[in-house]
């Protein structure tokens, strides 16, 4: 096979990788994503060539996928054309990295004939080596979001279940074509046991509900103090009406999601107060983000709950900041901008906490914490029956970022059988049921409220127990079928 045929098939695969994703969404192709890369490592001896096609395929992977960034960091981040597109670059490129290891690893374990699940166990333990690694976001396993049969290994494995799944069809078309072996192809076989384990959970009307306002505050605008409380007023107004509403039951939960300009409860003593009214004359616990300071003055990117009695009931920090956004790395901070007021400054939270409440036990995380499964599964291990995603998509403008933001989001509600409310600025305001499936939606890019209904836990699921259990299992184990294979090559 020709080189220029061989960097073909792994930029193949990087293109497939994005299209599989929102905004293309053609997910019929990710049962064949890997298998152009995973061709092009078996018929290349030389290490240096499958790296640097494996990189090559990240690069456009990654760069494909998250290309929303380099036009927020140039909105919203305060950076040149130039620098933006150099940040960009600079993240494609690292991030590539993952892939070019992959399949530098990959063209050593086709010298053997189990090599399909081998790698497939591989794929799976990379990938879960992404978030430990600074930055984490849509795996192979979520495209299957909307297939019911992957997904029902999504609450024992998690996302990294599904992606074994894909990561397997992939890798045994892949050996099917390079050995002319049909054989290969039975690897697949043990896929029919996902028909034997339980279906998703049909749909079923939850019987509580939230009342949510969409905000629609403008990103990039700075408002005045006058300005910034005649917004709050006008929120707590359309919140308490749709709370008060007589044709509507009384809510559960009062939300209101992360917002570009953020209240500041406990400096402020009119939003502390406005805010307390709002719980009290609606009888509801009240759930909003803050921004709040510690004796050092550093800022927190913060969850605030109120009692049904305007009373704090306590409060979360954002616990996995984005790079950027909320923290700027050490080596950046002469060059990055800022895309929020304390940009640069936040400092992550160290407490994992649920709130109990009549609403329900909420485990409440913070945008960008719904790409970590492991985070979002440890607030069902410490108790949460209800999760929430306070979130504010309107750095991504009209991009697929959003899409592929409420992706994550219902993978999080699947893997642990949960109801998920999403209350965002400007949209997707969703609630999720504990299959993975948008229910209620607020119409986006626009202020509105209503409401969205959910349930207390239906079940805990395997992977809320156990958490990655498989996806590190699987880590260790492609490393030692790397190793076994070659050991083999050597006799």
């Amino acid at each position: 096979m020709k080189p220029a045929v061989k960097y073909a098939l792994a930029a193949a695969t990087g293109l497939l990788l994005v299209l599989i994703q929102p905004g293309a969404a053609l997910t019929w192709l990710v049962p064949f994503a890997l298998a152009p890369l995973l061709i092009a490592s078996a018929e290349e001896s030389s290490a240096r060539q499958r790296f640097l096609m494996g990189w090559l395929a990240g690069v456009l992977q990654w760069g494909g996928t998250c290309y929303w960034i380099r036009e927020t960091l140039a909105q919203h981040g305060g950076m040149s054309g130039w620098l933006a597109t150099l940040m960009f670059v600079l993240f494609a490129l690292a991030k590539g990295l993952h892939l070019g290891v992959f399949s530098t690893l990959a063209g050593v374990i086709f010298g053997v004939r189990w090599a399909p699940p081998a790698l497939a166990l591989l794929w799976v333990g990379f990938e879960r080596t992404h978030a430990e690694l600074g930055f984490t976001w849509l795996l192979l396993g979520n495209a299957g979001t909307d297939m019911g049969i992957p997904m029902r290994l999504a609450p024992w494995f998690g996302v990294y279940g599904v992606s074994f799944v894909f990561a397997l069809l992939s890798a045994s078309v892949a050996g099917w074509y390079l050995r002319w072996d049909r054989m290969q192809l039975t690897w697949c076989a043990p896929l029919l046991g996902l028909y034997l384990l339980p279906a998703l959970p049909e749909v079923k009307a939850g019987d509580m509900n939230a009342q949510v306002v969409q905000p629609n505050l403008p990103e990039d605008v700075r408002l005045s103090d006058e300005e910034q409380a005649k917004a709050f007023d006008k929120l707590a107004r359309i919140t308490l009406s749709g709370a008060l509403d007589p044709s509507r039951p009384k809510p559960s939960l009062l939300l209101w999601p992360e917002m570009p300009i953020s209240p500041y409860y406990e400096v402020d003593a009119a939003f502390r107060a406005q805010a307390g009214s709002v719980a009290r004359l609606s009888g509801v616990p009240f759930l909003f983000g803050t921004v709040r300071f510690d004796k050092q003055s550093n800022p927190f990117n913060t969850a605030q709950l109120l009692t049904g009695t305007g009373d704090p009931a306590g409060t979360y920090d954002k616990m996995n900041l984005v790079p950027f956004g909320e923290y700027v790395p050490p080596v950046f901070n002469a060059i990055a901008g800022k895309v929020s007021q304390e940009a640069g400054t936040f400092q992550p939270g160290t407490d994992l906490k649920v709130f109990g409440t009549p609403a329900g036990k909420l485990g409440v995380f913070i945008c960008y914490e719904s790409a970590f499964p492991h985070h979002v599964r440890a607030f069902v291990t410490k108790g949460a029956d209800v999760l929430v995603n306070l979130t504010n998509d309107g750095y991504f403008g009209k991009s697929a970022a959003r899409d592929q933001h409420l992706l994550l989001a219902r993978m999080r509600a699947a893997e642990n059988r949960r109801w998920l409310l999403r209350p965002t600025n400007d949209g997707f305001t969703v609630s999720i049921d504990p299959a993975g499936r948008v229910i209620d939606d607020l119409p986006p890019y626009k202020l509105a409220q209503g409401r969205l209904q959910y349930a207390t836990a239906f079940e805990t699921t395997f992977y809320s127990k156990f958490g990655d259990v498989f996806a590190w299992n699987a880590l260790a184990l492609g490393l030692l079928g790397l190793l076994v294979a070659r050991w083999m090559d050597s006799q």
